[in-house]
């Protein structure tokens, strides 16, 4: 294993030189140190039966940006060759964008051009030729992100089956919502303490574990998830994807990906600090001379050791959904098929704070609304659901009557005013019931008054 970290800028280009001769180049040797021109290794290919020189910059360092190209670009105009020149990169770090742009706008791999390895892409190329290229001290470049979509489902799956708990709302009524994803980094560290406490009376404490820790990577403060996303990080079986041969661009109305805000080596210290408080345990004992003594054991930072550090996206997925009126926002992490939910907005009264997927929510085709059965009345001429908030009311026969709008009022005004006692009665029966009750009462005690029963 070669620790890119912990070499010097003249053995990062010593290594360089070896592993292009790996990589089949010739006449592979460094130029002269004394005169920083731009060019640390200069060496030779052919392609296409055609001999082509190569300038190569070294640069150990974490960022690299757009003048370093500019000036290698130089370097490589002003070789003295008889032959076709590019130029190349190499970092333990990784492009500014504004690099990156530069250099594809001169063509990386032909005459004039300039290629850009990164410390992605030496793990690569050390993995092709037997060489663990480790550079632990430098960004994180992941390319791996959890499955973002169900394996054989939609996209808006998701929100289509939430759509399916409300009453009078059909699935396939509804819009396209609007689906955006955020590659959210996270972190997954595997380590294993092994630590032994003695005094004079032999081994006090001992602890011998493996854990396995979750950490949430989109800060600069790393914090363990815990939970649904634990859960989904930590699931084995997870699907993944490459996120350099998926389009989600094709898939998701807007993609974001979110950079790691430490490196792997701040997490694997981080990982260590932390299991070292977590596992300090003060310890109680009788000594030789039958006195009690306590012993605050702590392990030693050589007792843990980091097995794996495996670094990953989660994709979070939010979803808008417009209904008349309304926006409706449902968000959840995903894994494949296995998802943990953040919000869900159709699970929600829009007029009071009633929420929860123990409730019964009902929708309203007048305005769009999601509504608690307390928000729901019945239409009194369409005799379909209609909200609280959005529902014309007015008194019939004492009793409130809700309507879709000003014209379904009047019409039933209308038709109120035409009919006969008795249905007027009915259009509060309990009233009306009451009142044949109160009724059939005074009856009964002017019957009993005159001594008819």
């Amino acid at each position: 294993m070669a620790i890119l970290d912990d070499l010097s800028g003249y053995e990062f280009e010593d290594l360089m030189e070896d592993v292009f001769r790996h990589c089949g180049y010739e006449n592979v040797r460094q130029s002269r140190r004394t005169a920083d021109e731009g060019r640390d290794i200069l060496m030779e290919e052919v392609v296409d039966g055609r001999r082509r020189a190569v300038v190569v910059e070294c640069k150990h360092t974490g960022t690299v940006s757009r003048p370093v190209i500019q000036k290698l670009h130089s370097a490589v105009a002003t070789y003295d060759y008889d032959g076709p020149v590019r130029g190349m990169v190499v970092t333990t770090g990784r492009f500014t964008e504004p690099a990156r742009e530069y250099a594809a706008n001169l063509g990386s791999n032909r005459e004039g051009g300039v290629e850009l390895l990164d410390g992605r892409d030496l793990r690569e190329i050390g993995a092709e030729i037997g060489l663990d290229l480790y550079n632990g001290r430098i960004e994180i470049l992941c390319e791996e992100a959890l499955r973002p979509t169900h394996p054989t489902a939609g996209r808006d799956a998701p929100v289509f089956e939430a759509v399916r708990e409300i009453e009078n709302l059909e699935a396939a009524t509804i819009p396209t919502p609007e689906t955006t994803v955020a590659l959210e980094p996270m972190v997954t560290v595997r380590a294993t303490t092994d630590a032994t406490f003695e005094t004079s009376v032999g081994v006090i404490h001992r602890i011998d574990e493996t854990t396995a820790l979750a950490i949430r990577a989109d800060r600069d403060e790393p914090q363990v998830a815990t939970g649904d996303v634990r859960d989904l990080v930590a699931n084995s079986s997870a699907s993944r994807i490459d996120l350099e041969a998926a389009d989600l661009e094709s898939t998701f109305d807007g993609v974001e990906r979110r950079r790691f805000g430490q490196t792997e080596t701040e997490y694997k210290e981080w990982t260590i600090d932390r299991l070292r408080q977590a596992q300090t345990t003060t310890v109680h004992y009788t000594g030789d001379n039958n006195v009690d003594y306590e012993k605050t054991c702590t392990p030693k930072r050589s007792d843990i050791s980091v097995r794996e550090i495996d670094p990953v996206y989660v994709p979070h997925v939010r979803s808008r959904l417009s209904l008349g009126e309304y926006d409706y926002r449902y968000a959840y992490r995903a894994a494949g098929p296995s998802r943990a939910t953040t919000r869900n907005d159709l699970q929600e009264c829009v007029h009071c704070e009633t929420a929860g997927a123990s409730e019964t929510y009902t929708y309203c085709d007048n305005c769009g609304s999601v509504n608690c059965e307390e928000h729901t009345k019945t239409e009194r001429l369409e005799d379909d659901s209609v909200c609280t908030g959005c529902a014309v009311t007015e008194r019939f026969a004492l009793e409130t009557k809700y309507f879709y709008d000003e014209a379904n009022l009047e019409a039933f005004r209308e038709e109120y005013a035409a009919m006969p006692i008795h249905e007027k009665a009915m259009e509060n029966v309990p009233l009306a019931v009451g009142s044949v009750l109160c009724a059939l009462l005074a009856a009964f005690f002017v019957a009993s008054s005159i001594g008819l029963v």
